[in-house]
């Protein structure tokens, strides 16, 4: 299952883009906040992090919108490969359920 997770930083900013994009790419169930990304604690991440099972895949619109810095990032998708639970980054077009994904994404951090 695709499950996908959706932040915005402002209350002017809105979520559509994402959400379209997340729709599109074939998200069944999807996850939002609106809050900074520089919080630590992000209801929406939680959520999806508590609702993903071994065998689906984490899908963001960009890497930024997952990890506050490079190292939380880091940190996350670790979380999620000793989960088995794949990731993949619209933009950025990384899928670690692929190994020439999992290599591009060790390369970008």
């Amino acid at each position: 299952m695709l499950v996908g997770y959706a932040r915005v930083s402002t209350g002017e900013q809105n979520l559509d883009l994402q959400m379209d994009a997340l729709k599109k790419a074939g998200c069944a169930k999807i996850f939002t906040d609106e809050m900074s990304g520089a919080k630590a604690e992000r209801p929406g991440l939680s959520e999806a992090f508590k609702f993903v099972r071994a065998g689906d895949t984490l899908v963001v619109w960009r890497l930024d919108r997952l990890g506050r810095s490079l190292k939380d990032l880091i940190v996350r998708m670790e979380e999620l490969r000793q989960r088995e639970i794949g990731f993949k980054s619209l933009q950025e077009s990384i899928d670690t359920t692929s190994p020439a994904g999992k290599l591009q994404f060790h390369i970008f951090s």
